[in-house]
């Protein structure tokens, strides 16, 4: 798993908003990108990260492990497989199954124990988790609703916010993050439309992590008020782990993937605030068992809500686009309400101020 391997910055690059090419650095975490000109960085560069080498050795770069954690909205991470303590294998293995999930850890690697595996993933998403609160503030601040979605490759993500965009055009202003292994094309698909879109290319890496779209920020004109859409790497697993400040999780998947689907990757489906059944309008054609497959995501996820949409037929996507104006409604309202806290409460300690400490400006006014 990403959270031991430690694979999710290495080789990264990212483009700018309109995929110009500009100056290219490195910096000293791995992340590779390029600019036409200096740039502030919010996210600081001297990182401590764990990892284990094939030789077994784990070894330590930079801060300490850190602590244990829950995920912004999410459920805490219990893992482990201690590869030193006997093995609780055999109801499973007796069935043909060798089951690697059950220990602390819940994965293996060769080398390191469940012990030492906790640890090392308690460090990763510990400084991911305070990349993800500063991109949090940042949509905070912009009024954004963000949107971090999930799935597998193909389930349709691109094609849905190529759709999506379209529909938005003149009503709700929209920007994009795409995170791929290699190559810009979603990113090129979604500026064709008319969006900005920044491409996350994560070489080896198989998921998105905060750091990387802390400087995607950077280059990316945030709509104030409106939408940010960050299309994660196609990945069932990974992805799952890692919180990049989103205001909510959408996770997709097609009718062409299998009812057990959720049984078989549950995390991805664990963390949803939504979840997307895209290309509804093939069921008929591959015999999909629409009802067990929601019955599955509610097994594994009983308070995410579930809807039907089918990009390329019209009127498709009514339930997902309604769906987008009250999570920004909403959003709009909370950001609003808290605004108006802090307001109330500058004013309570202005009332409360002395005299003597009011500017002359200001007592003239209030004359």
């Amino acid at each position: 798993m990403c959270t031991v391997c430690g694979c999710g910055g290495d080789g990264a690059t990212i483009s700018d908003a309109t995929g110009a090419a500009g100056s290219t650095h490195t910096h000293a975490d791995g992340t590779t990108h390029s600019h036409p000109h200096a740039h502030g960085h919010p996210h600081a560069h001297s990182h401590g990260h764990e990892h284990a080498h094939g030789d077994g050795h784990p070894h330590h770069h930079g801060e300490p492990a850190g602590h244990g954690h829950a995920h912004h909205d999410r459920a805490h991470h219990d893992h482990a497989h201690d590869a030193h303590a006997p093995h609780e294998h055999a109801p499973h293995e007796a069935a043909g199954t060798l089951d690697y999930g059950r220990g602390p850890a819940r994965a293996h690697a060769p080398g390191p124990s469940q012990a030492r595996m906790v640890e090392i993933e308690t460090g990763i998403l510990a400084k991911n988790d305070g990349y993800a609160e500063q991109n949090r503030a940042r949509f905070d601040a912009a009024g954004l609703l963000a949107l971090n979605l999930l799935s597998g490759p193909g389930a349709g993500k691109t094609t849905l916010l190529v759709e999506t965009l379209k529909a938005l055009s003149g009503r709700i202003p929209a920007a994009v993050i795409e995170g791929d292994q290699q190559t810009d094309n979603d990113a090129a698909r979604i500026r064709a439309v008319g969006a900005p879109a920044v491409q996350i290319n994560t070489g080896k890496g198989c998921h998105l992590d905060a750091h990387m779209v802390g400087h995607a920020l950077e280059k990316l004109p945030l709509p104030p008020g409106g939408v940010l859409f960050i299309e994660n790497v196609g990945n069932l697993v990974c992805p799952a782990a890692f919180d990049l400040g989103e205001s909510c999780r959408v996770t997709l998947i097609s009718v062409t993937e299998g009812d057990d689907k959720p049984l078989k990757y549950p995390d991805i489906f664990q963390g949803a605030d939504l979840v997307l059944i895209t290309k509804a309008d093939l069921a008929p054609h591959v015999d999909a068992d629409l009802a067990t497959l929601e019955r599955n995501i509610a097994r594994i996820n009983p308070r995410a809500e579930i809807l039907q949409v089918a990009a390329r037929r019209e009127g498709g996507l009514a339930p997902w686009l309604a769906w987008l104006d009250r999570a920004r409604a909403a959003r709009l309202d909370t950001l609003a309400a808290r605004a108006e806290e802090a307001a109330r409460a500058l004013r309570a300690a202005a009332g409360h101020a002395s005299p003597l400490l009011v500017p002359p400006a200001l007592k003239e006014v209030k004359a």
